[in-house]
């Protein structure tokens, strides 16, 4: 036993006997260069404020599970995303904690000569340094950005300070540092990626960097644009048109103004592959650089393809909906991380030692069934306990060591009752994904949440965006009904959402709700989390619900009014789900 233990710890070593270096072992050499602006590995490195960032984490991960050489690039942002604390009034309030270097799991990334890399990007009439740090996660290299260096001005050593942070010009700067600098990092540091992939369009700054690399080599625009295009892929993740960013040209043209290089006599046609009119006049568009650039476009599920394919059809006004090169991969999660661990051991149990090997095998599921309804139940019950006994502990903690009153003790979740049926919602808190739908009608919720013998309850948790003021009225209204007497305790608020959070709730929660603004919902993952660990689904049939539904793995809520009118939509959304959980 000891050593086949040995042999596999050096098999994972140097990826050998991986599904990559079994299936294309002609790829040895080559590696796919994976540009985001977040990350969400744990919670030990805040760099990550949602679902592009824990869709990033896990694609990271599952690549190391499989052997794909993928390198990740990303910000190091010291200040990471915000921590959430809760008013008396229940209004957020974000607090940022700089991250202690010594604590966190990351390391200077080294030259080929063993030097520490930092490496010059220009924006407009000056340049800033750029050190990389690096993460090392199983066989994938994740190499971070960080511009807080003291030979930078101070208003240039923000600029990697914190994730989504400051306005549009901070923004553009940014997306400039991660995709012209990030490609410079991977040249400093003797990678040579064969391919490219843009994790949505802030990285599209990349495909500047290389053309003007191409160029610089003997290559004509056309000939580096085709050579881009061979060897970029592009995944949008924005359902609205004003997702997607996009900035007046002057303002690109501002920080650009040092980059062009040899690319000069181009430039017009640069910019011309992000012009774009989104609704809000000419600008240029990242989303519209990437897709013009890439050789491939997904979006992230079928649904979502749908959506993308008609939002940018000016783009292709002479071709059919179908038939437009926007293709969908619907995102998926990484089983690893996200099941619990009673589960996976029950599985191992009775699905074999190899299930986590073969999970991709859809005839393994098959195997459920012989799992004794009992075993699975007492599984079930247990990471119930598991999650009343988190929420009640991190409500004391704020008792104790914040002194926080008596309101929000309750309003934590320390009245809710171990035995009752409980659904989990939690997600980002903004105005599309409607949190504040299952109180439409506040007495039919009473009476569902308090009917006798069949108690219903609900955990809230989430963050709204720092400068998403709707968002921060509807989390302040959910916070009041979890204080509403009406509702007897049965409806609670988790603060500062992350991925340690994330665990407990979709693991321990009966159900897990998603009421989504149908088609607003580019796919969504957390209910693939929940389901993962036996926690059925109850959604509106948006992002990946509306082709994951099968009518017996959990409930489609089906309203079925005109999507043009909203508060219809909202009201007959709000009474199908409240006949299903009667």
């Amino acid at each position: 036993m000891y050593d086949r233990a040995v042999a596999a710890l050096d098999d994972a070593r140097v990826a050998r006997n991986t599904w990559w270096s079994r299936r294309y072992p002609q790829l040895g050499g080559h590696s796919i260069a994976y540009f985001s602006a977040e990350f969400a590995l744990h919670q030990s490195l805040p760099i990550y404020a949602g679902g592009l960032g824990v869709l990033a984490g896990d694609h990271c991960k599952e690549a190391s599970d499989l052997g794909v050489p993928l390198i990740g690039v990303g910000f190091m942002y010291p200040q990471g995303y915000f921590h959430q604390h809760i008013s008396a009034e229940g209004w957020q309030e974000e607090s940022y904690e700089r991250l202690s270097w010594a604590d966190a799991p990351i390391e200077p990334a080294l030259t080929p000569d063993g030097k520490p890399c930092i490496t010059a990007v220009p924006l407009g009439d000056r340049s800033v340094l750029v050190a990389v740090w690096r993460v090392r996660m199983g066989r994938v290299k994740l190499y971070l950005l960080d511009t807080d260096l003291e030979e930078n001005a101070p208003w240039d050593r923000e600029l990697s300070a914190r994730l989504y942070g400051g306005d549009r010009e901070t923004r553009i700067q940014q997306e400039i540092i991660l995709g012209v600098g990030g490609v410079r990092a991977l040249k400093a540091l003797g990678s040579d990626p064969g391919v490219f992939h843009l994790n949505e369009g802030h990285a599209g700054f990349v495909v500047l960097q290389r053309i003007r690399d191409l160029i610089e080599h003997g290559a004509t625009f056309d000939a580096a644009l085709d050579e881009i295009r061979q060897t970029t892929m592009f995944t949008t993740h924005t359902p609205v048109p004003a997702g997607h960013d996009a900035f007046p040209f002057h303002l690109v043209e501002k920080h650009l103004a040092g980059l062009w290089g040899t690319l000069g006599a181009n430039r017009d046609r640069f910019m011309a592959l992000g012009a774009y009119d989104n609704g809000s006049g000419m600008q240029f568009n990242m989303t519209a650089l990437a897709i013009r650039s890439a050789g491939s476009t997904n979006a992230v599920s079928q649904l979502h393809g749908e959506v993308t394919r008609a939002m940018f059809a000016p783009m292709w006004p002479e071709i059919p909906e179908p038939e437009r090169p926007v293709s969908a991969v619907t995102n998926g999660v990484h089983v690893p991380t996200w099941i619990a661990s009673d589960l996976a051991s029950l599985f191992a149990t009775h699905l074999g030692a190899d299930w986590l090997e073969r999970h991709d095998d859809p005839a393994l599921w098959d195997g459920i069934a012989s799992i004794p309804d009992e075993a699975l139940w007492a599984c079930r019950q247990g990471l119930r306990r598991y999650l009343f006994t988190f929420v009640r502990e991190r409500a004391r903690q704020r008792w104790m060591e914040d002194r926080v009153g008596i309101p929000r003790v309750v309003a934590a979740g320390t009245l809710l009752d171990p035995d009752a049926l409980t659904l989990g919602f939690a997600r980002r808190f903004t105005g599309y994904k409607r949190p504040e739908l299952v109180f439409h009608d506040p007495e039919r919720l009473a009476r569902i949440l308090n009917a006798s013998g069949r108690p219903v309850q609900i955990v809230f948790a989430g963050k709204s965006h720092p400068a998403d003021d709707i968002g921060k009225h509807h989390l302040q209204r959910v916070y009041k009904r979890a204080l509403d007497p009406m509702f007897g305790g049965r409806v609670a608020f988790v603060d500062d959402y992350d991925l340690h959070v994330a665990h407990f709730l979709v693991q321990g929660c009966d159900v897990w709700l998603n009421n989504p603004r149908k088609p607003l919902e580019a796919s969504g993952t957390s209910g693939m989390k929940a389901a993962i660990n036996g926690v059925p689904h109850l959604s509106i049939g948006d992002g990946w619900w509306a082709e994951g539904f099968t009518g017996g793995n959990g409930w489609l809520i089906e309203g079925g009014s005109s999507p043009d009118n909203a508060d219809a939509q909202d009201a007959a959304d709000a009474a199908a789900l409240y006949t299903l959980l009667e």
